[in-house]
């Protein structure tokens, strides 16, 4: 007992100093006060203020800007406040200095992190979103750092205190909710990806042969599904049936498909699992079984009826596949410095897990750039860079003219380095909503504006 006790204190020191029923942590913040958060670039995202009064103060230069990214620490602790909590009260300057602020009764500095966030890119992604309610991730594909993190509505955490009731009656709005980790949507043709990687497992030596005459729908007795706006694609192969965002190939696809091996490809993608996530996230779900319905089958192949999904755990599946398979386990922190400007923690990339060969990303890749060429997603084509992604228009409330817009997708297509998705709630599709953001992100990351 001893012994695991010891073990226990040693690893999860983190943990049992930020739980709110530690009295350590009143101990820390009474002789220090609360370190400094850095974009990547150098900007001060959040630091601590004492007045003549000594009275400590959080403030957060940009306001609004990064509200879900970095979050507050009064009310309860979110965002970074709450990832970096342990590093951000505790001190590492020198023991003398120390002691000098101990005799003249003045705190020390706790240290700062800075985070892999980019104040441009942030920018951008929070401007093109506007005044519509959505999600905007931006990340290095090769890294799984976080590059950009927008959720709207958004707040302004210098003013939670006073605005806190407020936030708690606007139930319809969910101010506080990080939609890009914690907001579910229906995937909508986003999920097209999903259904083509089964088809490709499930037919590797012919699925370059797929063949469908589209008319504009699928009927199946009762069961009726048309492609966007009535558009009849005629004789599509699988790729032209992914570049048109074709529903009645894909019903046509997902139908095909063995039930068991698409339910086991699930959950090999997470849903219904544990994501590698630093941010509080939900989980997406996909009850698919060997019980699975023709009915709901047909919903499930197009991304829609019981389908669900976070905005990030579809923007880690879009980084597997931009990196040859492996997705990099997302994270924020990049290094944590002291007052004196000494590194005293590196935070490195971590490999998550494979959710594909090398092969089938290629293959994958291949669909999605055949959507910037030659489908929805054409206002990405003829740039000083190539682009690869899949738009989608999800469905709810039963209500056709009600639809989520979805874009997910990297650049340049051919060696990745950069991925967005994006959702813009109920505005329409995502060629015409969605796109022109992830458009404004890549042009400003490879310096196109």
């Amino acid at each position: 007992m001893m012994w695991y006790l010891g073990y226990f204190v040693a690893t999860n020191e983190q943990e049992m100093v930020n739980n709110s029923y530690n009295s350590r942590q009143q101990i820390i913040t009474g002789k220090n006060y609360r370190g400094s958060i850095y974009s990547a670039d150098g900007e001060r995202l959040a630091y601590t203020e004492i007045d003549e009064n000594g009275e400590e103060h959080r403030i957060y230069p940009y306001e609004n800007l990064f509200s879900h990214a970095v979050g507050f620490s009064t009310k309860g602790r979110t965002g970074i406040e709450a990832i970096a909590n342990y590093y951000l009260i505790n001190t590492n300057i020198p023991l003398s200095d120390q002691i000098d602020n101990e005799l003249s009764g003045d705190k020390n500095p706790g240290d700062s992190v800075y985070t892999t966030l980019r104040k441009d890119l942030q920018e951008i992604a929070s401007k093109a979103l506007g005044v519509s309610k959505g999600a905007v991730i931006v990340s290095n594909v090769k890294t799984g750092e976080l590059l950009a993190m927008v959720s709207k509505p958004d707040f302004n955490p210098m003013t939670v205190v006073q605005d806190w009731e407020t936030y708690l009656a606007q139930d319809s709005d969910s101010v506080l909710l990080n939609r890009a980790t914690q907001g579910i949507y229906p995937p909508g043709s986003t999920f097209k990806i999903i259904t083509s990687l089964a088809y490709i497992r499930e037919n590797p030596d012919t699925y370059g042969g797929y063949r469908y005459q589209c008319s504009g729908a699928y009927h199946r007795e009762e069961d009726r599904v048309n492609c966007y706006h009535g558009s009849v694609h005629n004789v599509v192969d699988l790729t032209k049936s992914f570049a048109k965002s074709c529903n009645a190939s894909f019903v046509n696809i997902g139908m095909s498909l063995d039930r068991k091996k698409f339910a086991d490809l699930l959950k090999e993608l997470d849903f219904g699992e544990k994501l590698p996530l630093s941010y509080p996230y939900s989980v997406g779900e996909f009850p698919v079984s060997e019980e699975t319905t023709d009915s709901e089958m047909i919903q499930i192949s197009i991304g829609q009826g019981i389908a669900q999904i976070t905005p990030i755990h579809l923007h880690m599946i879009t980084n597997g596949i931009a990196n040859g398979g492996t997705v990099m386990a997302p994270y924020v922190l990049d290094r944590v410095v002291t007052r004196n400007g000494n590194t005293i923690k590196q935070f490195q990339p971590k490999s998550y897990q494979s959710i594909m060969t090398e092969e089938e990303s290629e293959t994958v890749r291949r669909l999605m750039t055949a959507v910037v060429e030659e489908g929805t997603a054409r206002k990405l084509s003829g740039l000083s860079y190539t682009a690869a992604g899949k738009t989608g228009s999800a469905e709810y409330n039963g209500v056709k003219e009600d639809s989520h817009a979805w874009f997910t997708g990297f650049a340049p297509a051919e060696d990745p380095e950069v991925s967005v998705t994006i959702i813009v709630e109920g505005i329409g599709s995502g060629g015409d909503y969605a796109v022109p953001i992830a458009k404004r992100l890549f042009d400003a990351y490879f310096g196109a504006e």
